[in-house]
């Protein structure tokens, strides 16, 4: 096997015939495909409940909402691997992704990448064309801007890296009510507001790994203490957005701001800790649980209005 083959590289040999099902998730980044696909349900489920339209009647939007949602997420994740091979094998985080092992071909990667979405966006498209055309925006926007540009470029990075992936909850709502109102737009923001200060948490744990690839993260341009000011007026944002959507009730907009405060006192204890990678830690870890329950308590709650 050449060189190009042990990285990953567009050449293909008989050893790369065979990978694993643990392989291809991995390449296809499987957790933020569910976790966007998710995301992608909720809103396509309060356009259904909010305005008054049969969830089993229209059982055909919604395998093709969420089928062809979870695919356009898997294509970007595997054009990404593709996009990063030069930089993965620097990062512990990244460096046994199957394109830097060699399990699976740069060339394989990106014809999976190119399947998956053109399927999925024909999927979405067969709903309506305003679901179509917000999933091509998300792909040009996360490999495109994001990753071929300004994750490489700019310390506002995962700002701009927000922006894709606040996208499949509007998916969702246009697959099924073609029309803005507020409730996708705050879909769409709390999205939008969360990925920092997730995002920035991670990379407060691996900064030393970003500084040696040359990626220009908040906390190694501008230090973890500016990182950790930032992180806070995201969350601020994010506690402000539940007022607006009254139409999910009170006990709704009750549960997110017990959820908000929690995330806003933790954030704020974080000028106080002395270990900052431990307070990362949490950070995350309270992210993560965050975005699942409010999702969820989204769909949930919905039910009895």
């Amino acid at each position: 096997m050449n060189q190009m083959e042990k990285t990953g590289g567009l050449q293909s040999s008989p050893a790369l015939s065979r990978f694993t099902v643990k392989d291809f998730t991995e390449l296809i980044k499987i957790g933020i495909v569910n976790s966007n696909t998710i995301t992608a349900f909720t809103g396509m489920w309060l356009a259904f409940q909010l305005n008054g339209l049969s969830f089993i009647g229209n059982l055909d939007t919604v395998i093709f909402t969420i089928l062809g949602s979870a695919m356009i997420v898997a294509a970007s994740g595997a054009f990404n691997n593709v996009i990063d091979r030069d930089i993965d094998g620097i990062m512990e985080r990244t460096k046994n992704r199957p394109t830097m092992t060699g399990k699976i071909s740069g060339r394989r990667a990106l014809v999976v990448a190119l399947g998956l979405g053109l399927l999925g966006t024909i999927m979405l498209f067969m709903t309506t064309w305003q679901a179509g055309v917000l999933g091509l925006l998300g792909v040009f926007l996360y490999v495109v801007v994001y990753s071929m540009y300004a994750k490489r470029k700019l310390v506002a990075n995962t700002v701009i890296g927000s922006f894709s992936g606040a996208v499949p909850p509007l998916i969702g709502w246009f697959a099924v009510e073609p029309s803005f109102s507020l409730i996708p737009v705050m879909l769409f923001l709390i999205m939008f507001c969360w990925q920092p200060p997730h995002f920035y948490a991670i990379a407060i744990k691996r900064r030393e790994e970003y500084q040696a690839a040359g990626i220009p993260m908040l906390p190694v341009v501008k230090g973890i203490e500016r990182t950790k000011k930032s992180m806070l007026f995201w969350v601020v944002l994010l506690t402000i957005l539940p007022f607006f959507m009254t139409e999910l009730g009170i006990l709704f907009i009750v549960l997110a701001t017990i959820l908000n405060l929690g995330w806003l006192a933790l954030s704020l204890y974080g000028f106080k800790m002395t270990d900052s990678i431990k307070w990362a830690r949490l950070m995350f870890v309270y992210s993560l649980n965050y975005m699942t329950i409010l999702f969820v308590a989204m769909i949930v709650i919905s039910i009895f209005l």
